[in-house]
């Protein structure tokens, strides 16, 4: 009874809530208009027809550019074990939905994830009448899951991870958490502890099968663009990949006191929004700058004296990795809990990364102890040893321990997809 009245008061919270969510969806159109782009299917309302065929329909919920990334893999796997399958992929961020359609063929669909009232979620389900619902990493819905529950419709939580924070704070709002966590047929985490975790917030059926993300190969011709780029530049380069706010002043500053010539400074930002932001930023402090965008193929050869790069572009990031001697680990070097960090790994690229590493705890970990990546206090001594470490004729192997590292962990996609595709021909019944 608690658990139905907290989540008929968290219904009504959102709906009043919905003007909000709407104007903000408007106002981050401002900078990236694929927001808004059919804002209706925000409320469940969709103007195409969903594609229709023989085979079943799998929904794969990835909310932004991460774990759309991870998903990839892992549909791979499921186009191999179930091949009448037609693909539903919903995304919630720009970032997410356009590296999505990659991974469509003609047959699937793509939508925005609905806003999580009973309505929205309703609307959503009777449209698409997925066979399996596969959510990827750490999102949990309570209406959804409630309404895919009443419609019988397995749910498997893929990927799935959840830190010691996320765990505090999840206890807080068990009452709605915890029957949503128990609506999931299956659960497949990454690791034992994040199985333990999610199993003491009352998840149930939760199996051990690894991360996705030690799957993903990254593509040659990226990789080579980026080996072409450094050998034209013939300067070292130090990456900081995917920063966060708070990061990049630090950065600069410590930037500054490098005796010159310095390397190379390649800053990717993590939100395609601030890419204005981080090269202003770049400038102020005096620095000369120049941005991916503003080449096509290759860099002109004027841009090889700019002190930093800016990498404004989207999915280009094993390009940066390539080009790159060391990278320092956006989001660990301020409480944001780190980024994934076996993509630089699967590149070959060393890795530094600061003291917040929360939210890939136990990949991180792996990578310390396989030699792979190093952990720095702060900004100012990450960026020294960087500068070290470009000319450290050692560096040579971080790169085979970083490569070592990404291929010992794979295999969890094919034993995820096995999982589901058992949901999606009846051999499972889940409980």
């Amino acid at each position: 009874m608690a658990s139905l009245l907290a989540r008929w008061l968290y219904s009504l919270a959102l709906r009043l809530l919905t003007p909000v969510y709407l104007a903000r969806l408007w106002w981050r159109g401002r900078a990236e208009p694929v927001y808004r782009k059919r804002i209706g299917e925000r409320l469940g309302y969709y103007e195409h027809k969903p594609r229709r065929g023989k085979g079943g329909v799998v929904w794969v919920h990835a909310v932004s550019l991460g774990e759309t990334r991870a998903a990839a893999p892992l549909i791979d796997a499921l186009r191999r074990e179930f091949p009448g399958m037609r693909l539903l992929l919903t995304c919630s961020t720009a970032t997410g939905v356009q590296a999505g359609l990659e991974l469509l063929k003609p047959e699937d669909d793509q939508a925005w994830f609905p806003y999580d009232t009973p309505g929205a979620v309703f609307r959503f389900l009777k449209r698409y009448r997925p066979a399996v619902g596969v959510i990827m990493e750490t999102e949990v819905w309570p209406n959804m899951m409630a309404e895919a529950q009443r419609r019988h419709i397995p749910m498997v939580l893929a990927n799935a991870r959840l830190s010691a924070r996320s765990q505090r704070k999840g206890r807080r709002l068990a009452v709605l958490l915890v029957p949503a966590l128990l609506a999931f047929t299956r659960v497949l985490a990454q690791t034992a502890r994040d199985a333990q975790r999610l199993r003491e917030m009352g998840a149930r059926m939760v199996e051990v099968c690894g991360n996705t993300k030690f799957d993903i190969t990254p593509p040659a011709k990226l990789l080579a663009r980026g080996h072409e780029w450094r050998h034209a530049l013939a300067r070292n380069v130090v990456l900081m990949a995917s920063s966060r706010e708070g990061e990049e002043e630090g950065l600069f500053e410590a930037w500054k006191g490098l005796p010159e010539p310095r390397p190379l400074l390649l800053v990717v930002p993590r939100h395609p929004q601030r890419f204005d932001d981080v090269a202003d930023m770049a400038s102020r402090a005096g620095f000369i700058v120049a941005r991916r965008s503003q080449w096509r193929d290759k860099p002109p050869a004027e841009q090889g004296a700019a002190d930093v790069w800016i990498g404004d572009s989207m999915g280009e990031m094993p390009t940066y990795y390539a080009m790159a001697d060391v990278a320092l680990l956006g989001g660990s070097f301020a409480a944001l809990g780190g980024q994934n960090l076996i993509e630089a790994a699967a590149c070959g690229c060393p890795l530094l990364m600061g003291m917040h590493t929360f939210n890939f705890e136990e990949a991180a970990q792996l990578a310390v102890d396989a030699g792979a990546a190093a952990r720095m206090k702060d900004i100012g001594s990450a960026v020294r040893r960087a500068a070290a470490l470009v000319v450290d004729p050692r560096r040579n192997e971080w790169v085979e321990q970083a490569l070592a590292f990404a291929g010992q962990h794979r295999g969890a996609n094919e034993r995820m997809a096995q999982r589901i595709t058992m949901l999606l021909t009846g051999l499972d019944s889940g409980r």
